[in-house]
């Protein structure tokens, strides 16, 4: 029977730095427990590479830049992490990590951490005045016609939870890292493939409207249920459908999934 990825031995590469990220966690752990974790060489234990910067499990660092990874539908995070390693995003750190794996490395990664099932902490309360809040509302669920601007939720979904397998969610972010993609895309720093869409709505954003966006979902409450929608909710009257350009996803199978603690 041929041995799927999950099965094969490690490339020497992923090895090391699943041996990195061991001795971390080690570094990490000692100074609460006498106990020494043993080295496993799991995808989640070799993810603690991740989790040095994206909080542990992937929920986010407290610092409001390094953004959440649990649960984010698998094609966006792989997208994301082809997007780092090609230079179509620039992070210097993430580059070096991931420029060396293979594309079905990545998609372990995606997986890996799309399946992961933990709380998201309660939104920190809006410091933005509520002028500057009900326009962002109004940009995340209505748009604005007049500029050509489509709301946030034609295509992050109606509950701002992402659509499965390649649109994230906006729910959960920081401000900070939200206004950081945002001037990112705007400023042509992050870029995707063709037709690069975010690129296009964004050029339509004016500064006030990337704050005011930025500072309303960040201090959203998160719904019952934080997964990804299957599919794009109904255009509203008077929309029009958007094409977005993303890279395709490898064949490669599937992991068993994965149980995190809550």
């Amino acid at each position: 029977m041929e041995q799927t990825c999950f099965e094969r031995p490690l490339p020497r590469l992923p090895r090391l730095l699943a041996r990195l990220a061991w001795l971390a966690a080690l570094a990490w752990a000692g100074a609460a427990s006498a106990a020494t974790p043993p080295f496993e060489d799991t995808i989640a234990q070799r993810a603690m590479a991740c989790t040095a910067c994206h909080g542990q499990q992937g929920r986010a660092a407290p610092d409001g830049y390094y953004p959440r990874l649990a649960g984010k539908p698998a094609g966006y995070l792989y997208n994301q992490l082809l997007n780092f390693r090609d230079g179509r995003r620039h992070y210097g750190l993430m580059t070096q990590l991931i420029a060396p794996l293979s594309d079905a490395y990545l998609m372990e990664i995606a997986t890996y951490f799309s399946q992961l099932e933990v709380p998201y902490p309660a939104p920190l309360p809006a410091a933005a005045a509520p002028e500057v809040l009900r326009h962002g509302r109004q940009l995340v669920l209505e748009g604005d016609a007049a500029r050509q601007l489509p709301a946030c939720v034609q295509c992050h979904g109606q509950a701002m939870t992402g659509v499965a397998p390649g649109i994230p969610g906006l729910l959960g972010l920081p401000r900070d890292y939200l206004n950081a993609q945002l001037g990112a895309w705007k400023a042509g720093t992050r870029r995707a493939h063709a037709p690069d869409c975010m690129k296009e709505v964004v050029a339509r954003l004016t500064l006030e409207d990337i704050n005011a966006v930025a500072s309303w979902a960040a201090a959203q409450p998160l719904p019952a249920s934080t997964k990804p929608a299957t599919s794009l909710p109904p255009l509203a009257a008077g929309a029009t459908a958007i094409t977005c350009g993303s890279a395709p996803a490898p064949a490669v199978p599937s992991p068993a999934p994965v149980k995190a603690q809550k």
